[in-house]
């Protein structure tokens, strides 16, 4: 009896653990030494970027001046580091206060993704779960009268992703910055008016972030603004970048003006209260000096790899960061800042927007824009580099510019994305491969091959296949590098006097990797 006691004790304790949330695991510290990282392969590529930066700096000055912005204030980030900075106008029109980059403009909606990093920090932390019902953490939401009887209950997710079902909010959330937790919960009794039933749609919602700032309060003890100075801004060093401009000294503060009748007119700042949860959506307030430190960290995400981690979350974190969630945008006809058309899809993460274009380049950035103010960030982590620009007119649009700078920088510098590098078992495969090619020799008795691979793949085909190429080739002049895909596949070119083949390999996930997957197919000589 004692004994079946204990495994009823044993195997409840399983259950409730498993059903529990299903908290995120701890990382493990067990890894594979042989991973190679993406790397950059033009040793001078830094050189060439910092020889565009003349031409980076004009665009900007031209961008400020087409636009009527008081004042601009950009930045470039490569590889963690701020390499370029510079600032045109005023801060403060009136009292003629030059901007640098160490003045401190209100940058809006780009506080989305510093959101969502305590989200994740939390997440990390076992502290909540990213598909737990937001009811859990604010009771209010439970009395929720949804669209439909059969919509989901609002998660933590669903907010995180624009994806509540609350409708687009932007003009209407600008002016709650204000409003403290009570006004919040008082909006909430009151019921919410949706566009959507939860999880089906993307609709930019303010009002969902403000949501999660409620929660990041209940679950860490703090109040959102202090959780985020304490956990994010201090480990990153960024002592200056606060929450409402009553805190910003006077000369570094940026004043926000509306351009409207050929003139400059000042935007009544919009304060923030430490009472509150809608500084989550867009109150902070930063410098380009201070805002590189926290792209660096986005940027030191990739590529994965086995350095110390000591961010203010984990990499894999900062990497689940960018990982597309809710897509919302295919546009074939997109037309890039030089005026070529270029298709996108886009998508949005955490707190970030997600683009990828016709050639296959990512890119991560978010914008922000309140009365007075205009304000982008964008990286392409496969490049390392990053632009950031800030300026002080209303909802001043920044997307554009900062697209044109890194394609312009791109072209400029020659810049190619990092390489993967071989893995040693791709290259063993290969060695192995051109052993036996073309006649495929005691091939089945080679121990290279996986057991699905001829069945899949019958003796006599491949070598009657191997040997007409190989005829038609003539003379073997050289083999190539691999080129690999990954760790655990690839091709590489077999370079003949007549013509060129390609062999192509799939890796299966046992260990040692064995050949799953083989083709060879005649090339273009180049």
């Amino acid at each position: 009896m004692r004994k079946y006691f204990l495994f009823l004790v044993v195997i409840t304790a399983f259950i409730s653990c498993d059903q529990k949330d299903k908290k995120e695991a701890p990382a493990t510290s067990l890894y594979d030494s042989s991973y190679m990282p993406a790397v950059f392969s033009d040793p001078n590529r830094m050189e060439k970027i910092k020889a565009a930066m003349s031409v980076i700096d004009s665009i900007y000055k031209k961008h400020a001046t087409d636009n009527h912005f008081p004042a601009i204030s950009f930045g470039v980030v490569v590889d963690g580091q701020l390499i370029y900075k510079n600032s045109y106008g005023y801060t403060d029109v009136e009292k003629k206060i030059p901007a640098t980059s160490s003045s401190l403009f209100r940058i809006a909606s780009m506080s989305k993704s510093f959101t969502c990093m305590a989200i994740l920090k939390l997440r990390d932390e076992g502290k909540l779960n990213l598909d737990d019902p937001a009811y859990l953490y604010i009771p209010e939401l439970k009395n929720l009268k949804y669209p439909t009887a059969d919509a989901p209950a609002i998660t933590i997710r669903h907010l995180m992703t624009h994806g509540a079902g609350f409708p687009e909010d932007n003009p209407w959330g600008d002016r709650q910055l204000a409003d403290s937790e009570k006004d919040l919960m008082e909006f909430i009794g009151k019921q919410i008016s949706f566009s959507n039933p939860p999880g089906i749609a993307y609709e930019y919602s303010n009002l969902g972030f403000a949501l999660q700032g409620k929660i990041i309060t209940k679950v860490s003890g703090m109040q959102y603004q202090d959780y985020i100075k304490k956990n994010i801004f201090e480990p990153l060093g960024m002592k200056t970048t606060t929450y409402e401009y009553g805190d910003v000294a006077a000369d570094k503060l940026a004043h926000g003006y509306r351009w409207l009748n050929e003139k400059w007119n000042e935007e009544t700042l919009l304060h923030d209260t430490n009472d509150g949860s809608w500084g989550a959506m867009g109150a902070m307030i930063s410098s380009i000096d201070e805002f590189a430190n926290y792209m660096a960290i986005h940027l030191s995400a990739w590529p994965p790899n086995n350095a110390k981690d000591d961010g203010p979350i984990k990499r894999s974190s900062v990497r689940e960061m960018h990982h597309p969630w809710r897509w919302h945008t295919f546009n074939p006809s997109f037309k890039f800042p030089d005026g070529r058309t270029c298709a996108i899809t886009a998508a949005y993460c955490y707190g970030l927007g997600w683009m990828n274009d016709c050639n296959g380049r990512t890119y991560i950035s978010h914008s922000g824009g309140l009365p007075g103010f205009g304000s982008q960030w964008r990286i392409m982590p496969d490049y390392g580099i990053g632009v950031v620009a800030f300026a002080n007119r209303t909802y001043a649009p920044m997307g554009g510019v900062n697209l044109r700078v890194l394609d312009t920088l791109i072209k400029i510098a020659g810049l190619q994305p990092r390489q993967i590098v071989p893995s040693k078992i791709l290259e063993q495969r290969k060695n192995e491969l051109m052993k036996i090619l073309p006649d495929w020799n005691k091939a089945e008795q080679s121990g290279i091959f996986a057991e699905n691979f001829f069945p899949d793949y019958p003796i006599d085909s491949l070598k009657k296949e191997a040997k007409n190429l190989y005829d038609k080739a003539g003379k073997i002049i050289a083999v190539k590098e691999m080129k690999p895909e990954n760790q655990l596949r690839g091709s590489f070119i077999i370079e003949g006097e007549k013509i060129n083949m390609e062999v192509y390999f799939t890796l299966s996930p046992e260990n040692p990797a064995l050949i799953q997957e083989y083709h060879i197919r005649e090339v273009a000589k180049q």
